[in-house]
């Protein structure tokens, strides 16, 4: 069976203020094209199909574009939600429109039936495992902690038990949208940690045949069986480097896997360039990146007059100009914004604690009480997105 695996479409998001629906409609037509030209079976879509919980009017109707499409290509779509959707939005009609053919799995204790396709060698159960709120499912899942791994585990047990009374050689599928240990993160993505905790292991997810992965904008191998396809676009800077893609994935007779990279379209190119204003303007190397959209570091030791039109004279898609000046040895030269690079909430208010202490940094019961604030906001906002 073949399987098209894509996920972090988040329809409706911008790059640095500039609309990205367009790209993302070319990205769509770009996953219909590939549906019928690679003779695909299923396309799995494992979370974040918007890029909030009250998406904006055209990503919804660029979205029932999307549906109308794949049910009309006559191949199944499985579709989960992810932490950025609202899963009782997204899941509105999905019994009627899984009479089309695309199924999508956003109630949490619907994560053991799954989707069944069919081929010469018999049945796939596809799993959709949508995003899973610790704190919101522990009870559901009856776990005694709210933690990703634990509710997660009791997730995968639900699934591995349903797979156990299917008949013998039954293939089969999970979509989730999590942060599995060994991947690698950008800056794009919402944080999901719950007790400074963000992720779990791979091996919650052993005993399937193959793991299509949400959350992560990078596509990566943690396993030949466990794939993020990550974001089909960039949506930060620090995502230059990137391949966007697709994981063509073929599914065996016994659940081998073989999996192909299929490129997605790139709309303009990414480019992160760093020197004074005055050599960035004169560099002749730096031409190939006249027609990427560009994030500039500026190194002057006084900032430049007028900076952004200079850039934007040899740069015109100049989008992010930051300021790092070069110092002596010795002398403080982080930015503010520098030094918060890399920090969660949680580090960053143990760090005001300690500056304003003089040094002394919060001792473990402050910290926890930190950590419980931060946690009851993060799901104090969950709650809300599913109540509007």
């Amino acid at each position: 069976m073949r399987l098209l695996h894509t996920s972090d479409w988040h329809l409706g998001r911008s790059f640095h203020r500039v609309s990205l629906l367009d790209a993302q409609a070319a990205f769509l037509d770009h996953v219909v094209a590939t549906v019928r030209e690679r003779d695909v079976d299923a396309v799995l879509v494992a979370g974040d199909v918007y890029d909030r919980a009250v998406p904006p009017l055209a990503a919804v109707e660029l979205f029932d574009r999307a549906l109308h499409r794949l049910a009309g290509a006559g191949v199944p779509t499985v579709m989960i939600s992810g932490n950025h959707d609202s899963a009782r939005r997204l899941g509105v009609g999905a019994g009627l429109i899984g009479r089309a053919g695309v199924h999508l799995r956003t109630d949490p204790a619907a994560c053991a039936e799954p989707v069944l396709l069919a081929d010469a060698h018999g049945d796939v159960a596809c799993y959709g495992l949508p995003y899973l709120e610790p704190s919101l499912v522990r009870d559901d899942f009856g776990v005694e902690r709210a933690r990703h791994e634990t509710v997660l585990g009791a997730a995968m047990d639900r699934v591995r038990a349903d797979l156990a009374g299917r008949p013998a050689g039954t293939r089969s599928v999970v979509l989730a949208h999590a942060f599995v240990t060994g991947g690698a993160p950008s800056d794009s993505e919402r944080d999901i940690a719950v007790g400074g905790v963000a992720s779990v292991p791979a091996a919650v997810f052993d005993g399937v045949d193959y793991v299509a992965l949400g959350h992560l904008h990078g596509a990566q191998r943690l396993t030949d069986r466990v794939r993020y396809s990550g974001s089909p676009l960039a949506y930060s800077f620090s995502e230059a480097e990137h391949r966007k893609s697709m994981w063509l994935v073929d599914l065996g007779p016994a659940g081998e896997v073989a999996a192909e990279r299929l490129d997605c379209p790139v709309p303009r190119p990414l480019a992160r360039i760093r020197g004074t204003l005055d050599a960035l303007l004169e560099d002749r190397r730096l031409a190939r990146h006249e027609r990427a959209w560009v994030e500039a570091t500026l190194t002057d030791a006084v900032r430049p007059r007028e900076p952004m039109a200079r850039l934007l004279a040899r740069f015109p898609h100049t989008l992010s100009l930051l300021f790092d000046p070069d110092r002596p040895d010795g002398e403080p030269a982080a930015s503010y914004a520098r030094r918060l690079q890399g920090r969660g909430d949680q580090q960053v208010a143990e760090d005001f604690v300690a500056h304003v202490r003089g040094g002394c940094g919060p001792d473990a019961a402050e910290r926890a009480v930190l950590r419980g604030a931060f946690e009851h906001v993060r799901v104090d906002d969950a709650v809300r997105e599913v109540a509007r």
